[in-house]
């Protein structure tokens, strides 16, 4: 028997966020990508149960249910016009005032690239998520080289749209880019979903 690919991910780059404009049984449509931050470091944790059902005292059916995702992102200081854009806060471009109050949040799709301890890179879409106002912490200056960024929390779930290429809605993409069909830079000048990879595939 062939033993699978041992393989770690190791580093990320170039994070970028688009608004996702339309979510519908109809059509998935999203904005024009932005770039959100420098990243040192992304974690995922997947809301996830299993639980058995027993049948003549045995467990005979296992039922799995998976929520949403919770991404959270270590990124140097994120600028305030791009923190009010995320979460939905208010943002004056004339003074450059801040003003945090009530979110008015909308969905986000993110993107970004990782690779492999074997420089394989993968290209990522997350495709629904909403963000939440940054940790920051701030300390007092010392003599040493002590600086702090921030850290985005990002709650990625289900499209409502499900893609023809597997009958159902999903919650993000990932492409190793020796498969890929489309150019890094082509990956990220629009959020690609399953649909429109499918659609890539057969016209390369």
């Amino acid at each position: 028997m062939e033993k699978v690919k041992c393989i770690e991910y190791r580093g990320i780059r170039d994070l970028v966020a688009a608004e996702v404009t339309t979510d519908t049984t109809e059509k998935f449509e999203c904005g024009t990508p932005f770039s959100l931050a420098w990243t040192s470091e992304l974690t995922k944790e997947v809301e996830a149960s299993s639980e058995s059902h027993f049948y003549d005292n045995v467990p005979a059916i296992i039922i799995d249910a998976a929520g949403a995702d919770t991404i959270g992102v270590n990124v140097s200081a994120v600028p305030p016009e791009i923190v009010a854009k995320i979460t939905g806060q208010e943002y004056d471009e004339v003074t450059g005032m801040f003003a945090e109050g009530e979110p008015i949040s909308k969905y986000y799709a993110i993107g970004y690239v990782t690779e492999d301890t074997d420089h394989e890179e993968y290209f990522v879409w997350r495709l629904k998520g909403k963000f939440s106002i940054p940790s920051e912490t701030h300390a007092t200056k010392n003599d040493g080289t002590d600086a702090s960024g921030q850290e985005l929390t990002y709650t990625g779930i289900n499209t409502t749209h499900k893609f023809n290429k597997f009958g159902k809605s999903h919650k993000a993409i990932t492409l190793p880019k020796s498969k890929c069909p489309l150019t890094e830079d082509k990956f990220f000048e629009k959020v690609q979903d399953p649909d429109t990879i499918e659609a890539a595939k057969t016209q390369s």
